[in-house]
């Protein structure tokens, strides 16, 4: 059966290179939930992290119960019985508009752990500069809704609010956040150097543990910005930068065959209620294939995947005709499009082989779905002492039940 497979030496590899930035910096990282949210693997990361950041109640209550540390939230919106159970939770909770915050703002100064210090509210920022390239992950695009348009920012902070945040990156350098972090200063200066401002989010999107980052110039630049505003409190919250090349999905081949001038590989999982984010962002991950060792495996290229179990080899799918076998591999779903791609391999694929796909961690267990009735992946660890620890196993029960 399918497995999602995630290696503890590879989380703790990620984990102490964001805890040396942190220290570097003195700089909060947090861990973004909705990039990373396997509970089995917080006991892993814990003493690395300061925290978590949450996109609502329900990430919020999990990171304060399975993680604790600190709490940051922010939701587009908020209902009012979610700020209530949040406000005895979070440390900080950022609103999106000034609306929300208007609407909510007495109610909000009236709980008890903001008159004790443990609980502040910040803004969100729109500072309407996109430095990415996918417009489905651009929080600055032409009309987004997430953050107040800088253009409407008051020239003072509203009562009762100690904190800004800003979120415009996906998967990116330090640069990127240095420019953006430059447009706010010119357009946000009398906010920056407000007495009442107390905190700095600078979001998620941050590839720290990406390789060819420049982590020195990112502590510079945190380390200089904490000399600027020294009364301040700077906080990251990256997400796949904690579980970034961490992870596989193992899928078994169910049927070989030919059709439409393809041949086909259908997969015992499905890539729509799987690995959402390949038909979204989209992107073409790396692909697999095992063999035991001892095997005839002369072809094998040496490269490995995220998660390597002990007597196996593994070879790297190419592109489509790069060898004599070249496949279209899908999914078990109904949906036309639940298609990973075309690759090609060093022999003929067979029912039974186990394919592997890449860095199956952040954005991918978070975003499954039971859609189509496929059965669910089961989530493992793969421990430092080479042990392969059951995570989580699905069955019939969580399907029915996430229906009603």
């Amino acid at each position: 059966m399918s497995e999602f497979i995630i290696s503890e030496e590879a989380l703790r590899r990620n984990a102490e290179l964001l805890q040396r930035v942190a220290h570097a910096s003195g700089v909060h990282i947090l861990l973004a939930l909705k990039a990373f949210a396997t509970t089995g693997c917080f006991p892993v990361l814990r003493s690395y992290t300061a925290g978590c950041c949450a996109s609502g109640l329900y990430e919020a209550l999990l990171g304060a119960h399975e993680m604790g540390g600190h709490v940051a939230v922010y939701s587009p919106a908020y209902a009012e019985g979610d700020l209530d159970r949040l406000a005895e939770i979070a440390n900080h909770i950022d609103f999106n508009s000034l609306t929300q915050w208007e609407r909510f703002a007495a109610r909000c100064m009236a709980y008890p752990r903001v008159q004790s210090g443990e609980l502040q509210f910040g803004l969100r920022v729109n500072p309407a500069f996109s430095t990415g390239e996918t417009p489905l992950y651009d929080p600055c695009r032409p009309g987004s809704r997430l953050g107040i348009d800088i253009t409407l920012l008051p020239e003072t902070l509203p009562v009762g609010i100690s904190g800004l945040h800003i979120h415009t990156l996906c998967e990116q350098g330090a640069q990127d956040l240095i420019d953006t972090f430059r447009v706010l200063e010119k357009r946000c200066a009398s906010l920056l150097r407000d007495p009442s401002l107390r905190y700095l989010n600078l979001g998620g999107g941050h590839w720290i543990t990406q390789p060819g980052y420049e982590v020195k110039k990112l502590v510079e630049f945190l380390y200089g910005l904490r000399e600027r505003y020294n009364n301040v409190e700077i906080y990251l919250e990256p997400g796949e930068a904690w579980s970034i090349h961490t992870g596989v999905l193992r899928a078994q081949v169910l049927d070989v065959f030919e059709s439409m001038g393809f041949h086909h590989v259908i997969l015992d999982i499905s890539v729509s209620a799987h690995t959402p984010d390949v038909l979204e962002m989209p992107y073409r991950p790396d692909v697999f294939l095992t063999e035991k060792t001892g095997a005839s495996s002369s072809s094998l290229k040496a490269s490995m995947p995220a998660v390597c179990l002990p007597g196996e080899s593994y070879y790297r799918a190419g592109q489509a005709g790069d060898t004599d076998y070249t496949y279209r591999i899908g999914g078990i779903s109904c949906l036309a499009g639940d298609v990973l791609g075309d690759y090609s391999f060093p022999r003929k694929l067979m029912v039974g082989d186990i394919l592997m796909l890449d860095d199956m961690a952040h954005y991918t267990i978070v975003k499954t779905t039971h859609f189509n009735g496929v059965k669910h992946p089961g989530i493992s660890l793969l421990t430092l002492d080479g042990r392969l620890t059951p995570l989580r196993c699905f069955g019939f029960k969580d399907f029915k039940n996430c229906l009603g």
